[in-house]
């Protein structure tokens, strides 16, 4: 990181202060430099500047904010910039005890809290905290501000925690837990926020209909929405949205707003689905069970929305948000929504862990997205299955730039897919038939377009070793896929044209 902080400066290139912040104040440059590797799960910079005697360290982000992240797997974005930062920590010694305090509570009570624990603090280790407090912010140039006003600006760098200051631990890439446990807004309400805001402009303006209708994210937004918003008056408006999601075909969306025109029942609307259905089989098999008269349509509307929809967002799953996230471009909040499922995944999430690899993988984290399908491959029973899950792994590796590790799951896949050798037979009949020299029954797989992926991602392996210098790795790839490639009944030509390029290249390996 190349920023400049005049804080830390002036701190680094004045000892006898840094002492005093270092103790008792406990942000200590000598410190910083955290028990294990950490990254945000945005990717962008993080620096460790200081730490505290309890094993925490206090980073600096790429912006100026400082997050706070303890020996415990918490963490927590506590300021703005250094200089915020340390109006906290030099302001309110003890504010780890502060980030649950209820601020709707009793003022008195609030103050008492926090003079209660500044006099534990002066009995315990520090008596002349006040004389060091104000010498501190003078020489420093930072303001004294009243404590429950800091507590305040504590809590609402908190809530900013996520999902744009996620701490990974390096390693597992699992996420550190949020420092506090102050009450946050349903994800549904944030995520829903720019389709209400959309839903009560466009209720009082019909001319930006087609702006909203014809923007996919803006109209998946607004139709979620008015699924739970329900006006009569809405019904143009929801018509209008229907023929634009029509042109997408078989979508979630589609579904949804054909419920919510349904839900009326007329016969008007009756004839505008089938008119759709009739010009495009995907919304003919989209809209499944759709009834054969205009008076059914109402009883299949209500019938559907029971089942699948419903009035409640609190009722949806937090995969439909993160999806709806990463379409409105929020890729952080999406991310965030993912790697907590993630992490809370169990042996009995597989179907779970696929999904998560395929939002993921859609997210552009081939990182995370490996090792969800990692685990999605451990809980594979069946060989075939879990081969055709290591294989994807292999090519989340491989774009996450781990070239080594895909080539040994590439490997690993293959054995997966091919299977045990059979065993040899016993009775005499088959020995007389020399059937114990047949060959592995490998023919299945490969004649497949699973035969077709992994010839073409041995082929990308090796390109990538090559480009990353691992020249013995690149030989064997392309030696196995240009193996399998012989085995493959019909190989197509973008597969032929890959194993030319690539084994014209190795020339130069």
């Amino acid at each position: 990181m190349t920023r400049r902080d005049p804080a830390l400066e002036f701190l680094r290139q004045h000892s006898e202060l840094a002492d005093l912040t270092a103790f008792p104040f406990a942000f200590d440059l000598d410190r910083a430099e955290h028990g294990e590797a950490v990254r945000l799960a945005s990717g962008t910079a993080l620096q460790a500047v200081a730490g505290d005697d309890t094993g925490g360290t206090y980073f600096l982000c790429s912006n100026g904010e400082v997050l706070y992240a303890s020996s415990d797997g918490e963490a927590g974005l506590i300021g703005d910039s250094v200089d915020e930062a340390l109006e906290v920590l030099i302001g309110l010694p003890g504010w780890r005890e502060y980030t649950h305090l209820d601020l709707q509570a009793d003022t008195a009570e609030l103050t008492a809290a926090i003079a209660r624990t500044e006099e534990g603090i002066r009995s315990s280790y520090a008596p002349q905290l006040d004389h060091d407090r104000s010498r501190l912010l003078a020489r420093l140039g930072l303001s004294h501000l009243p404590q429950l006003e800091l507590v305040r600006r504590l809590h609402q760098s908190l809530l900013r925690t996520e999902p744009d200051f996620m701490l990974l631990n390096a390693d597992e890439g699992c996420a550190y837990a949020l420092l506090d446990r102050l009450p946050r807004p349903p994800l549904w309400q944030t995520v829903l926020a720019p389709g209400q805001a959309d839903l009560l402009m466009l209720r009082s303006d019909r001319t930006r209909w087609n702006e909203v209708a014809d923007d996919p994210a803006r109209r998946a937004t607004l139709l979620r929405s008015a699924q739970y918003d329900r006006q009569t008056t809405d019904l143009p408006l929801l018509r209008t949205l229907l023929r634009a999601e029509a042109q997408l075909g078989h979508t979630e969306e589609l579904r949804l707003a054909a419920v919510l025109v349904g839900l009326h029942g007329h016969v008007e609307d009756y004839e505008l689905m089938q008119s759709l259905r009739m010009a495009n089989s995907d919304v003919y098999y989209g809209l499944g069970g759709f009834p054969e008269g205009a008076e059914g349509l109402s009883a299949w509307a209500t019938a559907f929305d029971v089942s699948n929809h419903g009035q409640d967002p609190a009722d949806e799953d937090e995969l439909t948000w993160a999806d709806l996230a990463r379409r409105q471009g929020r890729t952080e909040l999406a991310r965030s929504i993912l790697l907590r499922l993630l992490d809370d995944t169990g042996p009995r999430d597989a179907p779970l862990l696929g999904y998560l690899a395929g939002q993921l993988t859609r997210l552009g984290d081939y990182t995370q997205a490996a090792r969800a399908r990692k685990l999605h491959a451990c809980l594979q029973d069946d060989p075939r299955q879990r081969g055709a899950s290591i294989l994807s792994l292999a090519s989340l590796q491989r774009r996450a730039g781990d070239v080594e590790a895909a080539w040994q799951s590439l490997q690993r896949a293959v054995a997966d897919l091919d299977g045990p050798p059979p065993a040899p037979p016993t009775d005499q009949l088959a020995l007389d038939l020399n059937l114990h020299e047949q060959e592995r029954q490998t023919v299945a797989w490969r004649s497949l377009q699973l035969g077709h992926r992994a010839a073409e991602e041995h082929f990308l392996v090796a390109s990538a070793a090559a480009d990353t210098e691992l020249a013995a790795t690149a030989h064997a790839a392309l030696a196995a896929g240009t193996a399998i490639l012989g085995t493959l009944t019909r190989p197509t030509d973008d597969l032929r044209e890959l194993a030319v390029m690539v084994t014209e290249e190795s020339e130069r390996w």
